[in-house]
This record gives C-alpha cells, sequence and structure tokens, in this order.
C-alpha cells in the first residue's frame, strides 16, 4: 500500500519571497565569497550614487571608506552629493528587492533590477546580524536618518529607528553606514582595481577612496559630462511573445492601431494597418479581445513588415574625448586611441560600443595586453574568460597592426584595450552581472571598433620604429666616424676636426630631410 503524503506536502507549501530566494543564493548577486563580496557591496554603492548624480545632472563626488573592525569584518561608509531620497520610499528603495524606478525602462542605466543596494544590505544584515543606517537629504529643510534591516520573509522593510535634524548647510545626497564580512585585498580583482576603472570611466567625477591600506583622491579632470540617456518605448524587433501577451492583456488602448503605436516605437499608422492584415486581424478591434491564436499572428505580423530601426540617439556614450582623457588620467602611456560606433541593434535593442587603446609608456612590453571592460560605464572585473569583449579582441587579427599573437590568445606588447559597451539592455550572463553575452551582433560590432582603433595606432607604431630604425643607423654612423675621420686624414692630410664637423653636419641633415619626408613636407 502506497502511503499518500499528497496533504501533508500541501501544508508545507509556502510562497518564498524574493528576498528569501536571494538570501539563500546569494552567490547569484555577486556575493560568492569574502573578497567578492566586499567588492560587490562597493560597486553596488558607487553604481547607485553615480546613476543618482547622473539623472539629476550633478558632478558627482563620491566618498568611499572602508574600515576593518576585526577578522573579516569591515565598517564600510558610502556618501554622495546627489539628490537624495524623498521620505517615504527610503525604506522601500533599500530595503526591498527588485523595488526601484529603472527596470521597466528602456533606458541606459547602470543598475536595472532594483536588487543592488537592497541586495547588499541583505549581505550586511545576513553576515553581521546588524541594522544599516541610511542618511538622507534633498537639500530642504530636514535630514532623515534610518536604521533598518530587511524582513526577507515578506520582503519588507524593518524600520528600527527614524530620526529627523535640521538641515542647516543645505546638504543634499545619501549617505549609508553598514557592517559586513568580507576580505580586502589589492590586486587584478580588487576594489582598489574597480575604483581605478570607474574613474577611468567617469573623469568627471571626483572618488575619494579610504581603504585599510591608504587613502586615495581620484580628482575629476573634465567637467565635461556625457548626455543623459533617452528612455524608449520597446521595438517590435525585440518584444518577446510572452511580454507582448502581457502587455495586450493589461493595455487600455481603444483599438490595436492604438496599441501598435502608442506602446512601441518605430510604428506609424500605415505599418500598424499593414502588420494587422498581414495577421489577418479587425485593426478596429480591442487588443483585450484576441485570442492566444491572434495574439501569435500579430506577433508574426510585426516581424515580417519593414519598420524603421530604434532611435539611435537615446544611448549616452562615454565619447572618444572622455576615453582619451579618463585613460590619460590612470594610465601611463605613450599613445592614446578611441573610437565611438555608430548605434547598432540586437533583438531590438538599440546599443553601441567604444573602444580605447593606451599604448607604451609604463605599461608592461612583455606578456598579454590588459583589459578594462566597461558595460555602461560600470567596471566588470570577472568572469573575463565568458564575455565578449575578451572574444572580440581574440578574434581581431593583431599581426596585421604590428603585433605579436598566438591563435586563441589576447595580443602580445605593452597594450591596454578599453571595451565599452552601451545599451538600453545589456545582456549580462548572470544576475552577478560580470560577463556579456556573446550575441553575434555585439561582437561582430565590438571587432570593428576595435579595428578600427587597430589602424590608427598601427600608423603611429610604424612610425615610431621607422625612427627607431632611423636612430640606429644614425648611431652606427656616428660611431664609425673617427674610423672614417682617421682614414681620410692619412690618405688626404684634411684637418681631422673639419672632417668631423663635416661628417657630423652631414648626418643630421639627413636626418633631418627623412623626417620632414616622412612628414609631408
Amino acid at each position: 500500500m502506497v502511503k499518500n503524503d499528497a496533504e501533508d506536502l500541501a501544508k508545507k507549501m509556502r510562497e518564498v519571497s524574493v528576498a528569501e530566494f536571494f538570501e539563500k543564493n546569494r552567490h547569484l548577486l555577486g556575493y560568492e565569497n569574502l573578497t567578492k563580496s566586499l567588492l560587490t557591496i562597493i560597486k553596488e554603492l558607487v553604481d547607485n550614487s553615480l546613476d543618482a548624480a547622473n539623472e539629476a545632472e550633478i558632478t558627482p563626488t563620491i566618498k568611499i571608506s572602508i574600515k576593518q573592525i576585526k577578522d573579516n569584518r569591515f565598517k564600510i561608509i558610502s556618501e554622495d552629493n546627489g539628490p537624495g531620497m524623498v521620505e517615504d520610499k527610503i525604506s522601500y528603495a533599500f530595503g526591498k528587492l527588485l523595488y526601484g524606478s529603472k527596470f521597466h525602462r528602456l533606458r541606459q542605466s547602470r543598475g536595472t533590477q532594483g536588487i543592488g543596494v537592497s541586495g547588499a544590505i541583505m549581505y550586511s544584515q545576513l553576515t553581521t546580524g546588524k541594522a544599516t543606517k541610511i542618511i538622507s537629504s534633498t537639500g530642504k529643510n530636514k535630514i532623515h536618518e534610518i536604521e533598518m534591516m530587511i524582513d526577507v520573509e515578506k520582503n519588507e522593510p524593518k524600520i528600527i529607528s527614524h530620526n529627523e535634524k535640521d538641515n542647516e548647510k543645505g546638504w543634499h545626497g545619501i549617505k549609508i553606514i553598514m557592517e559586513a564580512e568580507g576580505r580586502y585585498t589589492e590586486g587584478k580583482q580588487s576594489i582598489l582595481e574597480y575604483v581605478r576603472q570607474t574613474a577611468v570611466a567617469n573623469p568627471y567625477a571626483k572618488i575619494i577612496f579610504d581603504n585599510p591600506n591608504s587613502k586615495i583622491v581620484f580628482e575629476k579632470v573634465t567637467n565635461e559630462v556625457p548626455v543623459q540617456p533617452k528612455e524608449i518605448k520597446p521595438h517590435p524587433y525585440g518584444i518577446e511573445i510572452g511580454i507582448f501577451r502581457r502587455m495586450i492583456n493589461k493595455s487600455n488602448s481603444r483599438n490595436i492601431i492604438s496599441l501598435l503605436t502608442t506602446d512601441f516605437s518605430r510604428v506609424g499608422r500605415n505599418s500598424a494597418i499593414e502588420i494587422c492584415r498581414i495577421s489577418k486581424i479587425d485593426h478596429k478591434r480591442k487588443p483585450n479581445t484576441l485570442t492566444h491564436d491572434e495574439i501569435d499572428r500579430l506577433h508574426e505580423g510585426m516581424k515580417k513588415v519593414k519598420l524603421i530601426s530604434p532611435a539611435t540617439d537615446v544611448l549616452s556614450p562615454l565619447g572618444e574625448n572622455l576615453i582619451k582623457e579618463g585613460l590619460k588620467k590612470e594610465v601611463k602611456g605613450e599613445f592614446f586611441v578611441s573610437v565611438t560606433r555608430p548605434t547598432a541593434v540586437y533583438r531590438g535593442n538599440p546599443f553601441l560600443v567604444e573602444v580605447g587603446i593606451a599604448y607604451g609608456g609604463d605599461l608592461k612590453q612583455e606578456g598579454s595586453a590588459q583589459l578594462i571592460r566597461l558595460a555602461n560605464k560600470v567596471p566588470i572585473l570577472y568572469h573575463q574568460g565568458d564575455c565578449a569583449t575578451l572574444e572580440s579582441i581574440i578574434e581581431t587579427d593583431w599581426r596585421r597592426y604590428g603585433f605579436s599573437q598566438s591563435s586563441g590568445s589576447m595580443p602580445q606588447g605593452p597594450l591596454l584595450f578599453l571595451i565599452h559597451f552601451a545599451s538600453v539592455w545589456v545582456p549580462y550572463t548572470s544576475e552577478g552581472k560580470q560577463a556579456i553575452a556573446n550575441y553575434p551582433d555585439i561582437v561582430k560590432e565590438m571587432k570593428l571598433g576595435l579595428q578600427e582603433a587597430g589602424r590608427k595606432l598601427a600608423i603611429y607604431v610604424r612610425q615610431k620604429n621607422k625612427l627607431k630604425e632611423k636612430m640606429i643607423r644614425k648611431q652606427i654612423f656616428e660611431r664609425y666616424i673617427p674610423e672614417i675621420v682617421d682614414s681620410i686624414n692619412d690618405l688626404t692630410g684634411i684637418d681631422k676636426k673639419k672632417l668631423k664637423e663635416d661628417l657630423e653636419f652631414i648626418t643630421k641633415k639627413n636626418t633631418k630631410l627623412e623626417e620632414e619626408k616622412e612628414n609631408g613636407k
């Protein structure tokens, strides 16, 4: 006889909140080990501050402090000069996972999921059992100080205390104080490297980094701030059938024409009528009266009608000048080149690729080139081998630009690559946001950007090599001048001093003529 446990199993079933899920699966958010966990906290705090300042069109100043309390425990303080947050939104913005303003927008931003800072607070309380203090002001009369934790079973904020004080100096921004387990190291995948790369990508920001070993100030080097990105509506070519069904069921549009022209980008009235004709659906129908089969036909019809590509002015690139300034700020190279590609599209989402290359100077002469990866101006430090950026560099033939390269490897030499991917929706390979998916369209654009930058670099490298060869020839000739002088003096009796002066003059004249020829004079 088989025992029936269905009723017992049913009693044990309950809903799992998103906070509870991520508490048990924190590695999905980047909290895999002590070193990476501390880095993830700092990353989320800095990204949040930069996004807020950029949206408010404020030149950001960010202060980060990490102080070790005891073994593997740190006190972390983050403060910015952003717009702050209104009182009734503070606890939800920081104490409820998947709560925010960015997820439902098609707009380029550093964060999109509404998990970042609230995930850091959840990790803090999980590893220390302590509340997080949040201090905020919009610059008006009051400063709000809230101590809070997250009720993970309900995914709700739990306020421990809430105090107000007068804002006598008109301060605006957010200050966060928390404790968490972690490990501070300095190296290739460290917090210091993340902050350094953030300074490269945001040369208009001032970042003060007070860490356990030192205090470093990354000064801003320009007041030029990138143009703010625009929000767009989804393009029909990139919409999935499941999302399309949900849009139709929730739509208040009077008819299908209205749905297609107002809820999507790049669909005019004539295109909407053509989509309905191909789908064999009356365009006067109300969207929420469509059957499953009709929705499927309408979805297929959208793909068959030729539509204008998504708008290309909705992104906020760094720009070629800012890329160069950012690299020069932190890299002591001898030559810098940057390229911003035109906007392209993948799965209906606009994106663009930017490439910067630093060459020579203090960069290592031997070994593989270095790589800085950025997605919407945010440095990516882990899982480089899974990222489209690395694949695009490896697939580019760097031998044609004067560098040695083994099959399936990075080029060798004093090189540092910067690849910035900007999009309204970055296709990360996981929730940890540490690698960009290898979509063919994305890899193609990255390779085109690298090839364009490579051609510019190759011109400089060839000129440098020619000059080096010329100097070697000159040095060889100058080395034998004394012997030539002696030989000619023995044969002709001409004064040695005059002979030497004449030969040195000829050498300098020929060198100058060669330089003028190369410069097109």
